[in-house]
């Protein structure tokens, strides 16, 4: 089998059950009931955004945050004309796969946040060529690097096993998406997986990465 494919079929395509819980079918992705009195995220009237690492709930709104950006970014390039064009037929299924899993993270933490979530953020997409495979494919492994560095960063600050346990079942299919991402740009390589240890991240790190990308500026503290 095709290390693509093996990885759409073990990796990708199965990790779609896991979010079933999204839609009430199972529970294996509730929400953990929240602890403490969380103080959500400060919203300037620029649209700046403060997150407060003292909080479990603002852990969670950072890590809403690199979702919405991931989702964004598959939905435009899949919804691109030449989405069909520049990918061979295997190739737009795993990229489909990642994308619905990212808007699943996305709308799973937007649910699970509730009125403590943070506002929908603008997408700055303009350096991007969604034309051309090389600069989607490159942005792709950008961004799921950084958000499996992002989670693993982030994971000491979360005081609540449940929060932690959902981090885990998260970051765990961002890393397979790291994966085949990497498959595509060099595929039957050893560049799927580079090191024994995943890199963990600081926030301010991860922000000053993303913000190119993001029009609202995020800012993070007690981390």
């Amino acid at each position: 089998m095709a290390r693509r494919n093996f990885l759409r079929t073990a990796g990708l395509a199965g990790a779609a059950i896991a979010f079933a819980g999204c839609s009430g079918t199972t529970t294996e992705l509730t929400a953990p009931v929240r602890s403490g009195s969380p103080t959500g995220a400060v919203v300037g009237p620029n649209g700046a955004i403060t997150l407060d690492f003292s909080s479990d709930i603002d852990v969670l709104n950072y890590a809403y945050a690199l979702e919405q950006l991931e989702a964004a970014f598959y939905v435009t390039a899949a919804s691109n004309a030449a989405f069909t064009s520049i990918f061979a037929a295997n190739e737009q299924r795993v990229l489909l796969d990642i994308r619905d899993h990212e808007v699943a993270h996305r709308d799973f933490f937007g649910a699970a946040l509730g009125t403590a979530k943070i506002p929908n953020l603008t997408p700055a997409f303009g350096a991007i060529s969604f034309a051309d495979r090389t600069s989607v494919l490159q942005t792709a492994r950008t961004f799921e690097d950084l958000g499996v560095s992002a989670y693993n960063g982030a994971a000491r600050f979360l005081t609540d096993a449940g929060y932690l346990g959902l981090a885990g079942k998260i970051v765990s299919v961002e890393a397979r998406h790291a994966a085949a991402i990497r498959d595509l740009l060099n595929t039957r390589s050893g560049d799927f997986a580079p090191n024994a240890f995943d890199a963990g991240n600081t926030p301010q790190f991860v922000l000053a990465a993303a913000d190119p990308f993001i029009v609202e500026s995020i800012t993070v503290i007690n981390a």
